[in-house]
């Protein structure tokens, strides 16, 4: 395992932290505990040490199990991490209160590393207004936890805002070789490592469909000297850059977290050469080659009269043939399209009235599109 610092922090992380959101599971849905359990021990001794997890994972059920796993010592061989859900706090009291149930779910009596959870603008305003940066402080002062940072789903705009709104220690992004402008996106990185944050990248497989075994990708791949799998290659893409401190993989077996500790022994930076990188490059291309509907999800078409979410149509559509993944896609399709039972957003509620395709600047034949949309996922 190798390691990375971050500033102002005490010790050096592995570049590979082990995240606690797509834990193993048992037919029924609910966690296979022994399974999660011997795998996060495993990560652990093979040198793992930060942990992250969050409220809301799991259905509220991750916390309680990674207390329960990092018994028998292990809690004090890593930096734990876990979230405050912005979403669930109204007052400046229910942080603390929030905060208290953690530290009693996770059988410890401080939290390493500590997020306010998914912000964006409007979030941050929010949450700023009952009293966070007070909440903050005093839990780092009376040592319920070490450090503060935020994990962050907004624009590059709102981004900016919240890095300049106090002195963090990090910050987490969704950020990977396809997800180079996506919210803070390369440019919100090197803004907050210019500015003293430590940098947590989730979602370093695009929620796993960077690791999918695509002919055509694999082509690519193979005329590089290295064989790796598609999941290294994303990985190594990372560890790359020297801006990355570490990367959360979600993995959800045993054999997951083997092949990724066994890539991260040789994560580091500057390790891949420019021909490498121009391998992962056209990778990139070859995915958005791939692609059905030119959206750009420039908003122009919204609101739909019938309440459709087009963007998220044809993003949850082009994921899927982009990455072979229908599977996967319609999941996205179902939580972020289902509107409300009285207004569902499907694609199938679409009326042709024309309303979207005068005002698209792509000039998408925009009803015709969404019907492929419906056959896909069903209405």
């Amino acid at each position: 395992m190798l390691y990375r610092r971050m500033p102002n922090v005490e010790p050096a992380l592995s570049i590979l932290g082990a995240g606690c959101m797509r834990l193993p599971l048992l037919p029924d849905g609910t966690i296979d505990e022994p399974h999660a359990t011997r795998m996060l021990r495993y990560a652990v001794d093979q040198g793992v040490n930060y942990v992250d997890t969050a409220w809301p994972y799991h259905g509220g059920e991750s916390e309680p199990l990674v207390g329960r796993a990092l018994r028998d010592g292990y809690r004090e061989r890593v930096q734990l991490a876990t979230k405050l859900p912005t979403w669930l706090v109204h007052c400046r009291a229910d942080m603390d209160r929030f905060l208290q149930r953690q530290l009693e779910r996770l059988q410890t009596d401080h939290i390493d590393f500590y997020l306010v959870h998914a912000l964006d603008g409007d979030g941050w305003r929010g949450i700023e207004g009952m009293g966070i940066q007070g909440f903050l402080d005093d839990a780092l002062s009376d040592g319920r936890i070490r450090y503060a940072g935020f994990s962050f789903h907004g624009d590059l705009p709102a981004f900016r805002e919240i890095v300049d709104a106090r002195k963090w220690t990090f910050c987490q992004v969704q950020y990977n070789f396809m997800d180079r402008e996506y919210q803070a996106g390369a440019e919100g990185i090197r803004y907050a490592v210019a500015r003293g944050l430590g940098v947590v990248v989730m979602e370093p497989l695009r929620g796993g469909v960077l690791a999918r075994d695509i002919p055509t990708v694999r082509a690519i791949y193979d005329r590089a000297p290295t064989r790796r799998s598609p999941a290294d290659w994303a990985h190594r893409w990372l560890w790359n850059d020297p801006d990355v401190h570490l990367l959360l993989s979600g993995f959800s077996s045993m054999d997951q977290a083997v092949e990724n500790i066994a890539c991260a022994g040789e994560g580091r930076t500057g390790s891949l050469t420019p021909q490498e990188l121009a391998l992962v490059d056209e990778v990139g291309n070859e995915y958005r080659r791939r692609m059905q509907v030119p959206c750009t999800a420039c908003g122009y078409c919204m609101p739909c009269p019938s309440g459709v979410n087009i963007p998220e149509c044809f993003e949850s559509f082009n994921i899927a043939h982009m990455y072979d993944s229908a599977d996967l896609a319609r999941g996205r399709y179902e939580f972020l399209c289902k509107g409300s039972p009285d207004a569902p957003a499907f694609a199938s509620a679409c009326t042709e009235c024309g309303a979207c395709e005068a005002a698209c600047p792509q000039a998408i034949a925009v009803s015709a599109r969404l019907k492929e949309v419906a056959a896909l996922f069903g209405k």
